[in-house]
């Protein structure tokens, strides 16, 4: 009574494809371009004694931490439909 599983049990079951990656790519340049204008604009008097490199150190991660919590859930939530057509 051993019963050899068949190839179809083997298969792993199929994953609905992901958004198209130019979407994804747009999503994000239409959150970061505001995000970094604010940033950049509100952070501008606080970090001018600082070198370039040293402001773009202090805003990348919050930069970064905004859009992964919070600008692309945003976006990809109110843009569902769109990424997944």
């Amino acid at each position: 009574m051993n019963q050899e599983p068949t190839s179809e049990s083997h298969r792993p079951a199929a994953q609905p494809a992901g958004p198209a990656k130019w979407k994804l790519w747009l999503l994000t340049v239409i959150g970061i371009y505001p995000l970094l204008t604010i940033l950049v604009t509100i952070s501008a008097p606080l970090l001018e004694p600082l070198a370039p490199p040293l402001r773009l150190a202090a805003i990348v991660p919050i930069a970064v931490a905004a859009m992964v919590w919070g600008v692309m859930p945003f976006l990809t939530r109110r843009c569902a439909g769109w990424l997944m057509r």
